[in-house]
Order: C-alpha cells, then structure tokens, then sequence
C-alpha cells in the first residue's frame, strides 16, 4: 500500500511539474512572439526552448515532447501571430524535447552539467537550427538561414541558465535532478 501511494505522489509531482514547465514555455513564448519579434517575424529573441529541454532532461523523451507540443500550440493559440499554426514548426518544439530526453535517459545517464550541455545543445541543433528552419522556409525564403546564428547565441543562454538552476540543491531536490539528497550536480 506504501509503494503505490509513494508510486501516485511521484506521478502527480512529475505530471504538475510537467504541466509549470509547459506553462512557463508558453508564457516565455508569448512574451517573446510578441515583444522580442524583429523583421516580420523573422528573428524572434526567444528562451520557450528552456522548459522543454528541462522537461526532456527530467522526465525523457516522451513528456519532453508532449512539453514541447503542447507548449507550442499552447503559446500560438494565445499570441498575436497572424498566419496559422505551422506543424513543422511544432515537429522542431517536439524534437527539442524529444532529443534532449533521448540524450538524458539513453545516452548521457550521468547526471550533471556534462548532460545538460551535450542534451541541450543536441536538442538545439535539431529542433531550432535545422527542423525549425524548415517549416518557416515557406514565410521566409531563403532569409530563415539568418535566424540560425541566432541560435549560437540563445542556446548557450538556456544551457548556462539551465545549468545555474540545476545546480541548486533545493531546485535540483525539488524537480528530482539528482541521484542522492547528498550528490552535487
């Protein structure tokens, strides 16, 4: 009996941490879709991959690209944009959490900065610097290449950040990042 109410306070922890992270991205998203947008559209300051990356880092490859969809259809639902939902767009979000979780849980165990550099920055290339571009191809021509150096910039940011917050032993506690109470990430 105490292993499956242990068993459901882990779920309902994982799933309410799951549902902040999806909301911070969709925030994150709103706030930069809609203050830090430059060119039409065409170079966007955003940090929405942040919580998606720690999603995959937290929970694997499956909640992290759950995170990633629903923080992306989320976040265009209630912004300003006005042309329709791009599902390409939505396949980079999904993989941003999927290859940061693949790498997490299947490639890099060992939890720490290494993890969270190697994750990360993975996760960018794929979903932000090449999956991405190819859905907004169809907007932009052939000026989507200029959105990708943007990416040296942003992805180093959310890693560093990501790395800071992990670090902190009441936050690593809290989201379940370490391997022990005694570990230091």
């Amino acid at each position: 009996m105490l292993k499956k109410r242990k068993r459901a306070t882990e779920n309902i922890k994982s799933m309410t941490i799951a549902a902040m992270l999806t909301a911070m991205s969709v925030v994150i998203g709103i706030l930069c879709k809609n203050f830090l947008n430059f060119g039409g559209g065409l170079f966007r300051v955003t940090f929405e991959n942040l919580p998606i990356i720690m999603g995959g880092l937290l929970f694997g490859p499956v909640i992290g690209g759950i995170i990633g969809a629903a923080s992306d259809l989320l976040s265009y639902l209630f912004s300003a944009q006005i042309y329709p939902p791009n599902l390409i767009v939505t396949v980079g979000a999904i993989s941003v959490g999927v290859v940061s979780g693949v790498m997490s849980k299947y490639v890099v165990r060992k939890k720490g900065k290494g993890q969270i550099i190697i994750s990360g920055g993975l996760a960018h290339i794929v979903g932000s610097m090449i999956i991405k571009p190819i859905g907004l191809f169809q907007f932009y021509s052939w000026a989507v290449l200029f959105r990708i150096p943007l990416y040296f910039v942003i992805a180093p940011l959310e890693i560093i950040l990501i790395c800071v917050l992990f670090s902190r032993k009441s936050f690593s506690r809290i989201v379940g990042y370490t391997n022990s109470d005694k570990e230091k990430i």
